[in-house]
């Protein structure tokens, strides 16, 4: 693989800016949009093919690690993240997690791509059509809660993202308010961050075809530009979001999950 050019690399600091903004305006770890433009990149580095989502996926969620930090930070400054919730589901975060950035490393590239795009149109269609829950639904008990935190943690490790595409949907299904479930999902997303890059981690050891410069399937470089972009802008976004009213926070979401669907279908 050849060296990184210093253009390469400033689009990766580019990424990062995007990335921390909508990370604090929609708590979404900012996965959604790195994995694709991760993975159109490294196509053009010359990464041995078959491996570029794995490599994206790691990447991405050892990303999350720093930009979750700064979005929850932010937020928890305005009093909306509910602890006592995150403390309930990180148990079962923690253990789907890891599980599935384990079994990823087995799992076929083209397999990756398709199940990212299915799960895309299915949130991007819950939040524009504006599911709403019965008025007496309440979250469920530590039991539920550590089911569900194992979900959001296997499916946010195949797609390489935070969980809030997961978490926020399921907190508003429950009646959380949504400024605080994005509040919420923002500081979900360092356990979700942690246990997916130390299982892309050790799942990438030995693999052939790897970036000379990584730590198993997590490409360093990549990870230090998207890093030191996307902490600048996350704190913006958190203050962005506070502002703005449920329905057009919603409608943001939406579009920003159909757009990446569809720019990974035609990457296909």
């Amino acid at each position: 693989m050849p060296e990184l050019a210093p253009t390469l690399f400033a689009a990766y600091g580019a990424l990062g800016l995007v990335v921390g903004f909508v990370a604090g305006l929609l708590g979404v770890g900012g996965g959604l949009i790195i994995v694709p433009v991760l993975i159109l990149l490294l196509q053009g580095q010359g990464l041995a093919p078959g491996i570029e989502p794995q490599v994206a996926l790691a990447t991405s969620l050892a990303s999350i690690l720093f930009t979750s930090l700064s979005s929850v930070r932010a937020h928890h400054r305005r009093g909306a993240v509910d602890w006592l919730l995150v403390r309930r589901i990180t148990p079962g975060i923690l253990a789907g997690t890891l599980a599935g950035a384990l079994l990823a490393a087995e799992v076929s590239a083209l397999l990756l791509k398709l199940f990212f795009v299915a799960f895309l149109f299915y949130a991007a269609f819950q939040m524009w059509l504006d599911f709403k829950p019965a008025p007496h639904r309440a979250l469920p008990a530590r039991p539920g809660m550590t089911l569900a935190g194992a979900v959001i943690g296997a499916v946010s490790s195949w797609v390489g993202i935070g969980g809030g595409t997961l978490s926020v949907p399921f907190m508003l299904w429950h009646n959380v308010a949504l400024h605080r479930a994005i509040a919420t999902s923002a500081a979900i997303g360092f356990p979700i961050a942690l246990a997916g890059t130390a299982g892309y981690a050790l799942g990438g050891l030995g693999v052939t075809g790897r970036p000379p410069a990584s730590a198993g399937f997590v490409y360093l470089p990549a990870l230090a530009g998207i890093v030191l972009g996307s902490v600048v802008t996350a704190p913006l976004g958190a203050r962005t979001a506070h502002r703005m009213p449920v329905r057009t926070l919603k409608r943001v979401f939406a579009l920003l999950l159909f757009a990446l669907a569809l720019r990974m279908v035609w990457t296909f």
